[in-house]
């Protein structure tokens, strides 16, 4: 059983098509879906977009988690919240209807998390500017993610994210994980660059 959260609050761009891909963006910690809904219009026609609120109030605005640090995942939370978006996605896309994960920040744990539970739901996931939750309870084993489809965004200047999560984020991702790895590192911080929104769009259309 997840914990009693309320039903997901949710940000749409154009109309949930139920024969379209879906595209579901997760905004970071302390934000909200309204937020991150803006990133659409970067991103290609096409898909039908869904920006998500995340269920845990935190820091003005929510969170995917319970964190032990930034960047650590408490299992039982995210374990928790993971079942409560599954209940959510699963009646809007079932088998068939492609879905993609856009997560920035806490949401890209959060994406990072629902891949690593279940590697061959997914369409494609993009972990923007955070890291994958190691030792949270899912699977980081070798060849975990063979052939999946990942895009990475880090930035070389990010202070926000800690330096050895997005270091190990990265060797699993081009390395160990078997995905299919398309990354990029931005000379900024902790923020989506315009380059990285275009190169993120042409994944998307490439997989939509």
């Amino acid at each position: 059983m997840h914990a009693p959260f309320a039903e997901p609050t949710v940000a749409w761009q154009g109309t949930d098509e139920p024969d379209q891909p879906l595209v579901v963006l997760l905004h970071g910690r302390g934000s909200n879906e309204s937020g991150i809904i803006g990133l659409a219009n970067h991103l290609p026609a096409g898909p039908s977009y869904a920006a998500v609120r995340a269920p845990i109030p935190a820091g003005g605005g929510y969170a995917w988690f319970a964190n032990r640090g930034i960047g650590r995942p408490v299992a039982e939370s995210l374990e928790q919240t993971m079942a409560w978006f599954r209940g959510w996605l699963d009646p809007l896309a079932p088998a068939g209807r492609p879905v993609s994960l856009v997560g920035f920040s806490g949401g890209a744990a959060f994406a990072g998390g629902l891949l690593l539970a279940d590697p061959a739901r997914f369409a494609g996931t993009a972990i923007l500017y955070g890291t994958l939750p190691f030792e949270a309870g899912v699977p980081t084993t070798a060849g975990r993610l063979a052939g999946a489809p990942v895009f990475l965004a880090h930035g070389e200047s990010d202070t926000v994210i800690p330096a050895d999560l997005l270091g190990r984020t990265w060797d699993y991702l081009l390395g160990d994980s078997g995905a299919d790895t398309h990354a990029r590192r931005d000379p900024g911080g902790h923020a989506l660059t315009a380059e990285t929104a275009a190169a993120l769009g042409d994944w998307i259309s490439a997989r939509a």
